[in-house]
Order: C-alpha cells, then sequence, then structure tokens
C-alpha cells in the first residue's frame, strides 16, 4: 500500500507558525530537520539548556494554553539564524535568536501578542543543543493521514484543517485510520527508512484555528465521540537515512510487529 507525501511542515519555534518545505533530509535516530529548535517559557518552566530534558508543553507558550500564540505569524532563516514575526496592530519584529538582547526584545514583542491575562510570569527563549521541544519525548517525526482528517470531517459536518494537527509529514493515499495498527513497523518514507513508534494522541491545541487564533472546535471531544479514541496521526522513529520530498511515494508497513 504506497501513499505520497502532499506537505512537509517545520516548526522551528515550539508552537508557532508551520513553515512548509519542498523537501527534508532525514537522519538515521534524529528528529525532522529544524523542528521545534526553540520554545518560550511562560514563567519558569524547570528547562536547563546546561542539562537539557523533556518538559510538558503546559511550560510553554503553546496553542493547547495560549490561542493567541497563532496571532504572531514567525518565520525563521536557519542560514542567519533570524526569525521575523508579525501581528495585527504591532510593528514587525526581525532578529537572530542566538543572542540575548534580540530574545528579550522577542518576548517583549510576544507579551503584547499574548496579553497579560495569560502570562504566568517572564517570557523566555530556551534551547540547547541538540534538543528538540517535542510533545513526547521520543516523538522524532509526526506524520498525519489526509484520509482520516477528511473522515473526521464527514462526520462533524464540518471542514478541518489539517495544519490544527502540527505535523512534519502529510500524506494522501492511505486508507482512513490504517496508520494506528502499524505500532512497531517500518515504512519507507521517501529515499528514508523509518519505523512507526506510537498513534498521537490529540490535545486543545488542536481546538484553535490556525488562521484566526480563535478556539472553535473541540477535535479532541469530537474524536472521542466518533471514534472512542482522541488518536489522529502517528509518530516514527527513522531508521535509515535518506531525502524526503513533496510528491514522494510512502509505502505503508509491509513488516510484522517489532518483538
Amino acid at each position: 500500500m504506497t501513499g505520497h507525501v502532499a506537505a512537509l511542515y517545520r516548526h522551528p519555534v515550539k508552537g508557532f507558525t508551520p513553515e512548509r518545505l519542498g523537501h527534508a533530509d532525514l537522519a538515521a535516530g534524529g528528529p525532522f530537520p529544524c523542528d521545534r529548535l526553540f520554545a518560550v517559557e511562560n514563567g519558569p518552566s524547570g528547562f536547563d539548556p546546561a542539562a537539557p530534558a523533556w518538559i510538558s508543553k503546559q511550560k510553554f507558550a503553546v496553542l493547547a494554553a495560549i490561542p493567541q500564540v497563532a496571532k504572531a505569524r514567525t518565520a525563521y532563516d536557519e542560514a542567519s539564524g533570524v526569525l521575523t514575526a508579525t501581528a495585527e496592530g504591532l510593528p514587525p519584529f526581525s532578529g537572530a535568536l542566538a543572542e540575548p538582547p534580540v530574545r528579550e526584545a522577542f518576548t517583549a514583542w510576544l507579551a503584547q501578542v499574548i496579553g497579560p491575562q495569560d502570562l504566568r510570569g517572564p517570557l523566555r527563549v530556551v534551547d540547547a543543543p541538540g534538543h528538540r521541544f517535542m510533545d513526547h519525548p521520543k516523538g522524532d517525526v509526526s506524520i498525519v493521514n489526509l484520509a482520516s482528517v477528511r473522515d473526521l470531517e464527514s462526520k462533524i459536518g464540518r471542514p478541518v484543517d489539517p495544519l490544527r494537527f502540527r505535523a512534519n509529514v502529510y500524506v494522501e493515499g492511505w486508507p482512513a485510520w490504517a496508520e494506528n495498527d502499524w505500532m512497531g513497523r517500518e515504512l519507507m518514507l521517501g529515499f528514508a527508512r523509518a519505523q512507526v513508534f506510537q498513534p498521537i494522541v490529540r490535545c486543545a491545541a488542536t481546538h484553535v484555528d490556525p488562521a484566526t487564533a480563535e478556539c472553535d472546535m473541540d477535535v479532541a471531544k469530537a474524536l472521542f465521540d466518533n471514534y472512542g479514541h482522541m488518536k489522529l496521526g502517528v509518530y516514527v522513529h527513522v531508521t535509515a537515512s535518506g531525502r524526503v520530498s513533496t510528491g514522494d511515494a510512502v509505502t505503508a508497513p509491509t513488516l510484522e510487529p517489532a518483538a
């Protein structure tokens, strides 16, 4: 069973604007390139750059806790390290996030977007070499089956923007919900190989319309009411390096589950 890559996205700053790519070079044992490199603390999170460890997304400025985050439109230039950001009613922001004064300027700008009602303390940009701020400590690369999204749409009778699910890879051509039975199995992802880790349990971040920043749909409840679970998409681990591009084949698992 073979589908194809419909779209690829990275999210350089956790919780902020997805950036569409034409291709990505996946490395065995590694995360999706330039994905969740930075996060913005909403008050002290306990994150230690000298000893980075997984921390719940609730400690950061993310859609699950603060829908207004979607009002900020960000773009990250990987070569220069410059982040640009815009929001209605505010002057645009631009600066290199490696520089502490720029980080402070960005969080001051962002505080105006979020508003005081959702600030639990000072905002602070955090990162650490090699660390990624994933929702799951082993969630290296995320894949969403667009047929599953369309099936959900048919059940609730309204459109569901796939970008609500903030995946790295969006696939066309697989049967709806087939991916939920693929734990431990391998697939070809363009010229890379990956092993399915587990389905992704969805949270309140999916309730936010990424275009309007309005919390307008209880996606988690819709999933549970219609399917008896809150899963949409899967995490995979890259087992053999290779490039994946828009339009590439994504071959569904053929191997037996790992023992």
